[in-house]
């Protein structure tokens, strides 16, 4: 047993390593980064340790935009994205012909280059001096008013990006509720006919407990990227988010180091631990909630 025991060990050396070096290391630094004042990356020095950085970046209006732009971000494109998923993955199973072509129509966005997606986008919705774009010539067939979605009103600019990040992200979870659908057992189903309960209790109390791990999996996946979101934001609305309110938690921190703020890893290592610890804190929120809805 004990030698079992230390192949095991053994055999998980590399991916410990691996982690090691990459994850740990890396976290433990910023961690470190965070409490010096003034960090020099050049010369590899600072003058004082303290929470300056984190009192900076807490009072920072472009660090509240940012959170603020985030959390709005979380709160309607995880649930949005999860719900429609669902259901188009609920229609996909209920047919038989041409299945395999939408499955592979929907996942086609996922392929995809996402800048390019972005690109597309914003050519659907910016306005220019020559036309007001697709969507707006859409909205005045109906009578409404042209909308200027890409520098416009700061609603309409959220708008765009959660539409977008919705269209980005919806066809992996089609596919891994597909296929949960898939391995549901149909002895179940052919139980609930047989005593005629109609199909949407069958929803409600075969499909949905059934499934109910990848739909925790999907969501709780769909926090942490939402929370990570930046290459969404470049790629409707340029790398100046900060000017068009736009930007993202990753994109503050990456303006930090990189951007025309740049040079101040400082306040970027206080803004990821922030970061870090808003994405630990509800990932730990749905791990005390799955354990009474979700049924393994």
């Amino acid at each position: 047993m004990e030698q079992n025991n230390y192949k095991g060990w053994l055999y998980l050396l590399p991916a410990i390593a691996f982690l090691g070096v990459f994850m740990v290391y890396p976290l433990v630094d910023v961690f470190v980064y965070s409490f010096e004042e003034g960090y020099n990356s050049a010369s590899q020095t600072f003058f004082g340790t303290g929470l300056y950085n984190y009192a900076y970046v807490l009072h920072d209006p472009y660090f509240l935009q940012a959170v603020k732009n985030t959390l709005i971000l979380v709160a309607i494109t995880v649930p949005v994205s999860t719900g429609l998923a669902l259901l188009i993955s609920v229609g996909l199973s209920s047919i038989q012909k041409l299945k395999d072509l939408f499955q592979t129509v929907y996942f086609l966005p996922y392929v995809t280059n996402t800048l390019a997606v972005g690109l597309v986008f914003m050519i659907l919705f910016k306005k220019t001096p020559y036309t007001d774009g697709l969507v707006n010539l859409i909205i005045g067939l109906f009578g409404g008013k042209s909308i200027d979605f890409i520098d416009g009103p700061y609603w309409a600019k959220m708008f765009v990006l959660c539409f977008y990040t919705v269209w980005v992200v919806m066809p992996f979870k089609i596919l891994i509720l597909t296929s949960a659908l898939a391995s549901v057992n149909q002895d179940y189903y052919n139980a609930a006919r047989v005593d005629g309960t109609s199909k949407l209790r069958i929803f409600g109390r075969i499909t949905l407990p059934m499934i109910s791990p990848m739909i925790f999996y999907l969501v709780i996946t769909g926090f942490i990227g939402a929370f990570k979101a930046y290459s969404d934001a470049v790629a409707i609305f340029g790398t100046n988010l900060n000017a068009a309110e736009m930007n993202t938690i990753v994109g503050y921190v990456y303006d930090m180091l990189y951007g025309d703020s740049g040079g101040y890893p400082s306040y970027a290592s206080a803004a990821a631990i922030i970061l870090f610890a808003i994405v630990l804190t509800i990932t730990c929120i749905n791990l005390m909630i799955s354990k009474r809805s979700v049924h393994y």
